[in-house]
């Protein structure tokens, strides 16, 4: 059995990432440097978050810099004759960005999800029981639309209005099962609010009908993570699209066996290891990158701190005065290790991007970290069309940053 270095599972993690070599940014980056990088991850996570930039952006720009945010917007939400969606909603590590083409993968998940994703939904259809096709009934003959449009056309009484966003209405429930079931899917978002499509209208229809038994699809998806991993531990492969340690488990021998993967020891981890036959590991990396807290590459919090020994928690649902490090926390990828984690918030009213606190990691150094941080901070600032950035007083890296 190979045996692999800590470091070289580390690198061999960052190329598969994509977040290995450092990047020029003398422009912006093209439509191909940024189609590519979502091949890279294969996914991209979505969350309504937007204190920096939306979720499924960011990955984006930690790989290739700069670019127009729009390309990512017409790969997902634009369907023309020269421009086909390459993207589609579904959920997959969380709710997600993935090709088009993968829709067949998750048709198995689908099918779990048409008895119900939530039991709030089985009891909403116990109380109304014809809703689901009333709702269809709209879609189908007035097109895309939000719950709430949908709403208006069945004439939903709301005494006293909506509630928190956690207290959904029966039509938004409704919707959002349709979805999960792949009824229904998402061609396209106003304000980052979904407008829901009959699945049928949106998916090409080569794609709609091709059918892929549960475990040829988990063995697809399982291969796929490993692509986008490199080197992983059986639960990291599961995490990426959310599977079962029994689907993993079958899935991972079958690839052993076709030689797919290959089973490696890497010092220092307490768990068998797999290899994908395809993955590369260089003698060096190079890039420096802030990335997001639902970026592939660290979402998994267990491998983040295997590979980097970095402990990282989002701390948004922790109450102010609890958090450690902040609202919205950017670890800061640099050569090979997160080395600083960063509280941003891009505040556009003011044109400012502020770094709020600024943290090293360990006992490195501030001054060497610092002048490849502002230049990442620099263009990150300038992507967001922010004028300036504001570095506040908190953490032991945030005076060599000023």
């Amino acid at each position: 059995m190979q045996e692999m270095s800590a470091a070289a599972a580390r690198r061999t993690a960052l190329a598969a990432q994509g977040l290995a070599s450092r990047r020029s940014r003398t422009r912006p980056a093209s439509k191909a440097a940024v189609h590519a990088a979502i091949d890279t991850t294969g996914l991209l996570q979505i969350d309504s978050v937007s204190v920096v930039v939306r979720a499924h952006y960011a990955p984006v720009f930690s790989r290739v810099g700069a670019y127009d945010r729009t390309i990512v917007d017409d790969a997902a939400w634009t369907d023309t004759p020269r421009r086909p969606r390459r993207l589609v909603e579904y959920w997959a590590h969380e709710a997600a960005l993935l090709p088009v083409e993968d829709w067949p993968l998750m048709r198995w998940r689908m099918e779990l999800y048409r008895h119900g994703r939530w039991g709030g939904a089985a009891r909403i259809l116990e109380r109304e029981p014809t809703l689901v096709d009333d709702v269809l009934a709209v879609i189908g003959d007035n097109g895309a639309a939000s719950a709430g449009e949908i709403e208006k056309h069945l004439e939903v009484d709301t005494p006293g209005g909506k509630g928190p966003w956690w207290d959904r209405s029966d039509v938004k429930v409704v919707c959002e099962q349709l979805f999960a079931a792949g009824v229904v899917t998402v061609p396209a978002r106003t304000g980052f609010v979904r407008r829901y499509e009959l699945s049928e209208r949106v998916i090409p229809e080569d794609v709609l009908l091709r059918r892929v038994d549960e475990s040829d699809a988990v063995r697809a998806l399982i291969e796929k993570s490993s692509r986008a991993l490199g080197v992983a531990t059986e639960p990291d492969l599961r995490d990426y699209y959310r599977l079962s340690q029994k689907q993993a488990k079958a899935a991972v021998a079958d690839l052993l066996e076709d030689g797919v993967l290959e089973e490696v020891t890497v010092r220092g981890w307490n768990a068998p290891a797999y290899l994908h036959r395809e993955a590369k590991t260089p003698r060096t990396v190079t890039a420096a990158a802030l990335l997001c807290p639902f970026d592939p590459m660290i979402f998994y919090r267990p491998r983040v701190e295997r590979i980097f020994g970095f402990h990282y928690r989002i701390e948004i649902y922790t109450p102010q005065h609890k958090r450690i490090h902040g609202y919205y926390v950017f670890p800061f990828l640099l050569d090979g290790h997160l080395v600083a984690r960063l509280d941003l918030k891009a505040v556009r009213a003011q044109s400012e991007l502020h770094v709020i606190a600024a943290y090293v990691e360990g006992d490195r150094n501030a001054g060497d970290i610092a002048p490849r941080l502002r230049d990442v901070l620099r263009e990150m600032a300038d992507w967001l069309e922010l004028e300036r950035v504001v570095v506040g007083d908190r953490g032991d890296l945030a005076a060599a940053l000023r």
